[in-house]
C-alpha cells in the first residue's frame, strides 16, 4: 500500500480527484491542516464523491504531528525544485509520497531537510508546475508499476462478456 501525503491542499476538487486515484489503487490518503476545503460526511455527500468510503483518510494538525504518529520507512518528496527525475527513485511498498500545496509545494525547510528523497516530473522549463491531482496520479502509478501493481486488476471486462473474452485485434 502506498500514502499519499497532501500538505496543507487548498482546492477541494484536487483532493477528489486524489481521493479517487486512492479508491482505485488502495492507497491511503493523509492530510495535513490547514485544509482549503471541508471533510466532513455531510461535505463530501454534497460533492458527490460515492467513492469516499473506499478511501482511508488521515487527517493531522501538522507535519510534526503528522511525523509523531507515524513511523516513516521511506519517503520521497514531489516537488519541481528536485534534483532527479521521479523515475529514478526505487519505490517501496508502504512509501510515503508527499505533495505540496497548489500554490506553494512543498516548504522550503522540508525539501532542504529531505533532499536526497526529493524527485520531480519532467516539463518544459517555462511550465510552473502540474495540477496536483495529475502529478499525484503519475508518481501513485510509477510507484505501482515499480511494484507490479500489487492486488490491482490487471484486465478488462466488457459490459455483458464472460472473465476470459478476449477481443480480437483488428489489422
Amino acid at each position: 500500500m502506498l500514502n499519499i501525503v497532501l500538505v496543507e491542499p487548498e482546492i477541494p476538487q484536487n483532493c477528489g480527484n486524489i481521493a479517487r486515484t486512492c479508491a482505485a489503487t488502495d492507497s491511503r490518503l493523509h492530510l495535513i491542516h490547514p485544509l482549503g476545503f471541508d471533510t466532513s460526511e455531510k461535505a463530501v455527500r454534497r460533492a458527490g464523491l460515492d467513492y469516499w468510503h473506499l478511501v482511508e483518510v488521515i487527517e493531522y494538525e501538522s507535519l510534526d504531528d503528522f511525523f509523531q504518529k507515524n513511523q516513516v520507512d521511506q519517503m520521497w518528496c514531489l516537488s519541481t525544485k528536485a534534483p532527479r527525475c521521479y523515475t529514478e527513485a526505487d519505490f517501496r511498498d508502504g512509501c510515503y509520497l508527499f505533495f505540496g500545496k497548489e500554490t506553494k509545494g512543498l516548504p522550503e525547510s522540508f525539501l532542504n531537510a529531505h533532499y536526497q528523497q526529493t524527485v520531480r516530473i519532467p516539463m518544459r522549463a517555462d511550465a510552473r508546475s502540474l495540477n496536483l491531482s495529475n502529478a499525484v496520479a503519475i508518481t501513485v502509478y510509477e510507484a505501482l508499476r515499480q511494484l507490479s501493481f500489487p492486488n490491482l486488476r490487471d484486465y478488462g471486462k466488457m459490459r455483458g462478456s464472460s472473465p476470459d473474452f478476449k477481443m480480437e485485434e483488428s489489422l
